[in-house]
């Protein structure tokens, strides 16, 4: 996967004209027309639109691009809000990308749909596909990747950060994922994960930077080397009650307390929380357990 990440890169990097600029806005244009088309014709253009892997071995190979151009509402002020968020989301990207890698990215969804519905056809299933719903959906996943804390307003009143709404759009992947496999729709359970695997593709290595980093942060805590300073700080609070002092050397015994001008650290090399004076802390056999 990591290979194929950087060969995305790669090719980006050597191919600059490469791509479709300002792509979004020709993919919402072709909505608003489909869309208008579907009001004349009372929906009779989607069959003739819609990715239907039959029609396109019979030489109706229009529809390896025209699906992605049906809407995925019926409702007009339900499009206009989602057209909207994907032109704006779809232009973050392109400026963040650069066209070439944009391109790539939507290319690769639509390509990796194409590829399920053709095997689920070839399978004896119905690999038809309306809409580009769930490719604009792995899109929005890129940008809360790139963009995690940068806050929308829901509904227009309540701000939330774009993280949050990611994780909410994963809990409905799942939920669709879960709902088509127990109703034997092939085409509905596979279409989230394509999405989500063209989003891995493209951000693993940031996803495994990610997760090593956690890795090395909890090795990092819990090893006998490090100090927890608020663990430690509770600890001298509790003896400082008890005892009627703050710090102890752990070598001589002389306390703050009895020696109100005597400094204290604590070693970092020693297992556990071990204080010593400043006459101590550099000459002491390390404590190991």
């Amino acid at each position: 996967m990591k290979k194929l990440n950087n060969a995305v890169d790669r090719f980006a990097y050597t191919h600059p004209r490469f791509g479709i600029p300002n792509l979004m806005k020709f993919i919402v244009a072709g909505n608003v027309i489909v869309f208008l088309l579907l009001s004349f014709s009372n929906n009779g253009a989607i069959s003739f639109l819609a990715f239907d892997p039959r029609a396109v071995l019979h030489g109706e190979i229009w529809r390896l691009v025209t699906f992605i151009f049906v809407p995925d509402s019926s409702n007009l002020f339900n499009l206009a809000i989602s057209l909207y968020f994907y032109f704006w989301i779809g232009s973050m990207l392109e400026r963040e990308w650069g066209t070439p890698k944009f391109t790539l990215y939507y290319l690769s969804g639509m390509v990796l749909t194409i590829l399920t519905g053709f095997i689920i056809y070839l399978t004896g299933g119905n690999g038809s596909v309306r809409g580009a719903y769930y490719i604009n959906m792995s899109m929005f996943f890129a940008f809360a990747a790139l963009y995690p804390d940068m806050q929308v307003l829901l509904f227009f009143i309540i701000p939330i950060k774009v993280k949050w709404l990611a994780w909410l759009d994963a809990a409905l992947f799942a939920a669709n994922i879960l709902g088509s496999a127990f109703q034997l729709n092939l085409i509905g359970a596979l279409l989230p994960v394509v999405a989500i695997l063209n989003f891995f593709v493209f951000f693993w290595a940031e996803i495994s930077d990610a997760v090593a980093r956690r890795r090395g942060y909890a090795a990092h805590l819990s090893s006998h080397r490090t100090i927890q300073f608020k663990n430690a700080a509770k600890q001298q609070a509790k003896k400082a009650r008890e005892q009627g002092y703050h710090h102890k050397c752990s070598v001589c015994g002389r306390t703050d307390t009895d020696f109100p001008n005597l400094q204290f650290r604590y070693c970092s090399r020693c297992a556990g929380y071990h204080c010593f004076c400043e006459d101590h802390i550099f000459n002491h056999e390390h404590f190991t357990s």
